[in-house]
């Protein structure tokens, strides 16, 4: 049962960009600023929401890679139908340079346990976004057997999470999530790249924004042959090969470097030189990631989507930009965030760890993940309770596409996601 304060709810209706400000929450919602320290030391911080006064004995856990959501859009109506909620920022807020995905659960885990220590009994894992691979990461590993957890990370440090607390959620939520930030990666790198070195550098033959290749630089849109998309998908995993390899490579000799800077080599010159270069903080510029020809193409499994990406109505010119995913990233977190071939958050393949109540709450306007992807992620789940939601019309973060404005948002996502709570979850 609803048990929200009568016109709360219709006080909520008006948030700002992909989070809401803070002067329009409701009288009736109380909020809180929390610190959380992970079990390997390190800090982070969210904000605590729930009705004034109450003590709700099921939490709502938000969380995302890189972005804060400590005011994701999807906390106020959550707090109104009485549950209590943690959204937060992991320990790489707005940077994910040095993004460790392994790294993040330990941050995850902290939230969970918070919840549980402020009286609710039953936690639910909320992943928007990229936070919907982050969540589905977590639950696998919290509920594996004993033992059987990751021991290492994709660049192969030790990092056992088996010595961890991971305490697991009683379900998971995913809204408007994709099939994992590397995954993703893996559908956006443009393969027309010839040198890593040189963003100019291109292979005409790949280039999804050439006209040659069934690009219109007038409308911006494009219309590609399927032996072209064959090709350019079969580059792009050689692309991404390619760049795992120079991941690897320069991880690689950090590590020799330091196996010489240990070792008794007689010359203290020597050994100095290389435990400097065993510390050298290697950096890849990852140019050109805006290049998914369904961006452009709107008949490449048809939807509800306009000719957008993530962020411009012009993905060919934002393709060049100094901007965009993975663009500036250490080796590891090439590997453990960004990698479709080497990271371990891979949100389909994770589901099919997962034996919790699932739900999928897809925007049919969604620029970058197809609805037949939500529909694998579905029937991946090892779930028997597990529902996927369509709502049409609404693209990545929420917002109506009949409006050109991108402010008026939709709540039927955010209802969907409340009225499955309250069925399985009510307070």
């Amino acid at each position: 049962m609803n048990k929200t304060k009568p016109g709360l709810m219709q006080s909520l209706q008006n948030p700002q960009g992909a989070n809401f400000s803070l002067e329009t929450v409701p009288e009736g919602i109380e909020y809180r600023p929390v610190g959380l320290t992970s079990e390997d030391g390190a800090i982070s911080k969210g904000l605590f929401w729930r009705l004034r006064g109450a003590r709700p004995k099921v939490g709502v856990h938000l969380m995302h890679p890189r972005t804060d959501q400590s005011q994701n859009y999807n906390i106020l109506p959550l707090a109104a139908a009485g549950y209590a909620v943690l959204g937060r920022a992991s320990r790489w807020p707005n940077n994910d340079v040095a993004t460790i995905h392994e790294r993040l659960l330990l941050d995850v885990a902290a939230g969970v346990k918070f919840l549980r220590e402020q009286g609710c009994e039953r936690v639910i894992l909320l992943g928007n976004s990229g936070g919907s691979s982050l969540a589905a990461y977590y639950q696998a590993q919290a509920s594996a057997p004993k033992g059987s957890r990751h021991t290492h990370t994709p660049a192969g440090d030790p990092l056992d999470l088996n010595q961890y607390d991971l305490p697991p959620a009683d379900g998971v939520v995913i809204v408007a999530g994709h099939v994992g930030q590397g995954m993703l990666i893996g559908k956006m790198i443009d393969p027309a790249v010839v040198d890593e070195n040189d963003p100019l550098a291109t292979d005409p033959a790949l280039d999804m924004y050439s006209p040659a290749n069934g690009f219109d630089t007038q409308s911006g849109t494009g219309r590609y042959a399927p032996e072209f998309l064959e090709r350019f998908r079969a580059a792009q995993t050689a692309r991404v090969r390619r760049i795992d390899t120079i991941a690897r490579q320069l991880i690689g000799q950090a590590r020799d470097a330091a196996g010489f800077a240990a070792s008794s080599s007689g010359d203290p010159d020597a050994e100095r030189r290389a435990l400097l270069a065993s510390k050298v903080g290697w950096h890849m510029v990852v140019y050109r990631t805006t290049a998914y020809p369904a961006f452009v193409d709107l008949s490449i499994e048809p939807d509800d989507r306009i000719v957008y990406s993530y962020f411009s109505a012009r993905p060919d010119l934002e393709n060049h930009g100094e901007n965009g995913f993975a663009r500036y990233v250490t080796p590891r977190a090439w590997l453990s965030t960004w990698s479709p071939e080497s990271s371990h958050a891979r949100t389909i393949d994770n589901l099919a760890r997962i034996r919790e109540p699932l739900l999928v709450v897809h925007y049919a306007g969604d620029a970058a993940t197809r609805i037949s992807e939500v529909e694998a992620m579905r029937a991946a789940c090892g779930s028997e309770d597990k529902t996927l939601e369509v709502i049409r019309g609404v693209e990545h973060y929420g917002h109506m596409l009949k409006d050109s404005t991108r402010k008026q948002r939709s709540s039927l996502g955010t209802d969907k996601v409340v009225g499955w709570m309250q069925e399985r979850f009510p307070v």
